[in-house]
C-alpha cells in the first residue's frame, strides 16, 4: 500500500464528501493515484445503491429556495431510509446544494436537474455517490419551480414539508407572502380557485356527494342538488381564494389578498410534504 498522507485524504474528502477512513482506503486502494480514488468512492455508491434498491426511502428534506432576483422559486425533495439521515446537517447541506444549482440553471423538469453537472459529475452520479458515503439509499424524487412578479418559499420546521408561491404583482408586503405560503402549507389546497379545479376531481366530488345523499335517504330527484352544495363547500374548503385565512376565519384569502391590494392574486403556487 501507498504511504497516503493526511493532506491527500483532506482533499478527497473535501471533493467526495467521504469520510476519513473511507478517502483513505480509496486511496490506498487506487494506489495514491487521486482520480482513481474518486472512482473507486463512486463505484462502492454503486454498489451499495444496487444492493440497496429495494429499500424504501420515505424520509428525507423538502427544501425550497428563491433566487438572487426574487422572481422564482425551487422546491426539491430528497429521499432516505431513516430520520437520523434526514437530520443529518451533511444531508441537508446536500440537498440545499442541489437546490442552488436548480435555480441558477433552471432546468425544466427533474430528469435536467439529475442531468446538470454538480461539480464533475452530473447530478444523478452524485447521489447515487453519496448513497456509497451515508450507507444508505438516496433517491432525488421531486423538483418543481415558479417564475412570477413576486414569489415566496416556506420550509416547516424540520425539512418536512415546504410550500412556494408566486404572485401577479412586483414588491408585495413580506407578511403577506408569508401568510400565503403558511395558508397553503396548514390548509393544503388543490387549486388556486373553482375554475382550476380539474373536471375529473369535480366529477368524484360529484360522484361522492350524491352516493352520501342516497345512503342518507335522500330522494333521487334532489341527489344532484345535494351533492352540488356538497362541492361547493368542497370549493371553500379545498381552493386557495376561497379557502377562510387561518389567522383571521371572517374573511377568505381573496378578500385578505383585495385589502392589500385589489388585483393582487396567487398565479401558482407548490406544496409538498413528506408523510410522517
Amino acid at each position: 500500500m501507498s504511504n497516503i498522507s493526511a493532506a491527500e485524504v483532506s482533499r478527497l474528502r473535501k471533493t467526495t464528501g467521504a469520510g476519513m477512513m473511507d478517502c483513505k482506503k480509496a486511496l490506498q486502494e487506487a494506489d495514491g493515484n487521486f482520480e482513481k480514488a474518486i472512482e473507486v468512492i463512486r463505484k462502492k455508491g454503486q454498489a451499495v445503491a444496487n444492493k440497496r434498491a429495494d429499500r424504501e426511502a420515505t424520509e428525507g428534506v423538502v427544501l425550497s429556495k428563491i433566487n438572487q432576483d426574487g422572481n422564482k422559486v425551487a422546491m426539491i425533495v430528497l429521499n432516505c431510509e431513516t430520520d437520523f439521515v434526514a437530520k443529518n446537517d451533511a444531508f441537508v447541506e446536500f440537498a440545499d446544494s442541489i437546490l442552488q444549482l436548480a435555480l441558477a440553471n433552471n432546468p425544466t423538469n427533474l430528469d435536467e436537474l439529475k442531468n446538470l453537472k454538480l461539480g464533475d459529475v452530473t447530478v444523478g452520479e452524485k447521489v447515487v455517490e453519496q448513497v456509497g458515503i451515508i450507507g444508505e439509499k438516496l433517491d432525488l424524487s421531486y423538483f418543481s419551480s415558479i417564475s412570477a412578479p413576486s414569489v415566496i418559499s416556506y420550509i416547516h420546521p424540520g425539512n418536512k414539508l415546504a410550500s412556494a408561491v408566486g404572485f401577479n404583482q412586483e414588491n408585495v408586503d413580506s407578511q403577506v407572502t408569508k401568510d400565503i405560503a403558511m395558508q397553503i402549507a396548514a390548509m393544503n389546497p388543490v387549486a388556486i380557485d373553482k375554475k382550476d379545479v380539474s373536471q375529473e376531481v369535480i366529477d368524484k366530488e360529484m360522484e361522492i356527494g350524491r352516493d352520501q345523499a342516497k345512503q342518507e335517504g335522500k330522494p333521487e330527484n334532489i341527489l344532484d342538488k345535494i351533492a352540488e352544495g356538497k362541492l361547493n363547500k368542497f370549493f371553500k374548503e379545498n381552493t386557495l381564494l376561497n379557502q377562510p385565512f387561518v389567522k383571521d376565519n371572517k374573511k377568505t384569502i381573496k378578500q385578505y389578498l383585495q385589502e392589500q391590494n385589489k388585483d393582487l392574486t396567487v398565479t401558482k403556487f407548490d406544496r409538498f410534504g413528506l408523510s410522517s
